[in-house]
């Protein structure tokens, strides 16, 4: 029969186990979680103009990988009427440490203010950076917003368009964050 000293030591194992058992478990949903951040870098498309930032295609992206399980942030980085070289310029500030994808969507305010000719240098350099802090690519072509549903203005998108967005970059989304 066990002595009272042994039902104590018996005790502390079983709690020393179990602790250990929930701590490997906490650790092991937080790898699994795929937590980090998708940063969405861009003009005017990225930032929803005209529109609050909730309705961007950057927000709705996230609504869409939370609902599939993903624990990420989904950053808007997008600025109306910025330019690659703009982009470029504060890419490192924009994609904080833990940033896992980079969705890049380049614009077309390079020809309208005269730096075209150094949109495709910069577009390769904004992905070779990244690249190189690991960080995967996703290039959003203004050709995808063909079709879409569009304000007023006739360029930038609706709700419902930043929607149709967000639901095209979803696969590629989680194809790039591994799961």
């Amino acid at each position: 029969m066990p002595r009272c000293d042994d039902k104590f030591r018996i005790g502390h194992i079983l709690i020393a186990l179990f602790l250990s058992a929930v701590g490997s478990s906490i650790v092991a949903t937080d790898a699994n979680a795929g937590s980090g951040f998708v940063v969405a870098l861009g003009a005017s498309q990225t930032a929803g103009k005209g529109l609050s930032r909730d309705q961007a295609f950057p927000a709705q992206l996230e609504t869409m990988l939370h609902a599939k399980g993903y624990d990420v942030r989904v950053i808007n980085e997008g600025i109306s009427g910025d330019t690659t070289s703009g982009m470029l310029s504060r890419l490192d500030q924009a994609t904080p440490s833990g940033t896992k994808v980079v969705v890049l969507q380049p614009g077309g305010n390079d020809w309208r203010k005269g730096g075209g000719a150094d949109r495709t240098a910069n577009i390769s350099e904004i992905e070779r950076r990244l690249r190189d802090r690991g960080i995967k690519v996703i290039i959003l072509e203004n050709g995808t917003f063909r079709g879409l549903p569009k304000q007023s203005d006739g360029q930038h998108l609706t709700p419902d368009g930043y929607r149709a967005v967000a639901a095209h970059l979803l696969p590629q989304v989680t194809r790039a964050l591994g799961r």
